[in-house]
């Protein structure tokens, strides 16, 4: 049976302030190699839920480096998990930039001109919102390390807000189907 519970947001960004400079020796790093940002935010995340989706393919997992989720470490498919998630771990809803807590996610994008000379939006990057201040949210960061950066400092064409809105955990049915007929006739405790 699945139950929600809260996303504990104050441990994501704990465990950002703890990691943002450093590199947590459980995980890979990617830094050099597509980008260490996603992975790192995904680290974050699970800090503030302890639930990972192990659905083949499309969950939400780190075991190894060469066993984990492409929503683990892939911007895009991060999204797609955290946005279209029902089963086990986090889930999160796109909202505006005014509807992030702490613990949430920015996504940047850059926009540019492809092959056949349409515009298109490429999102790149991954940011742990840790706070804010005047100057507006602050966040977190791997592949170009920081900390309580302020959001205005980076240089990017659009963003998507992502608000984690809880964590869904599978726990035992504490109740057999026929628990109650078989106390009610006596027969089972």
């Amino acid at each position: 049976m699945l139950v929600t519970t809260e996303y504990r947001r104050e441990r994501a960004v704990e465990y950002a302030r703890r990691w943002a400079f450093l590199r947590n020796p459980l995980f890979e790093n990617y830094t050099g190699i597509g980008g260490d940002c996603t992975n790192f935010v995904s680290q974050a995340i699970y800090a503030g839920s302890c639930v990972m989706n192990y659905t083949p393919t499309f969950g939400w997992y780190y075991i190894s480096p060469t066993d984990r989720a492409a929503a683990w470490t892939g911007v895009e498919y991060f999204y797609n998990f955290m946005t279209t998630n029902e089963g086990v771990g986090p889930y999160a809803v796109e909202t505006t930039a005014g509807g992030l807590d702490i613990g949430d996610v920015i996504q940047l994008a850059r926009t540019g001109v492809g092959e056949a000379g349409e515009e298109n939006c490429t999102f790149y990057h991954s940011l742990l919102v840790t706070g804010a201040d005047e100057s507006g949210y602050l966040v977190a960061a791997h592949s170009d390390d920081a900390l309580d950066r302020p959001l205005a400092t980076y240089s990017y064409n659009s963003a998507r807000f992502l608000h984690i809105v809880g964590i869904r955990m599978e726990i035992p049915d504490l109740y057999e189907p026929d628990c109650f007929r078989e106390f009610l006739e006596g027969r089972r405790i």
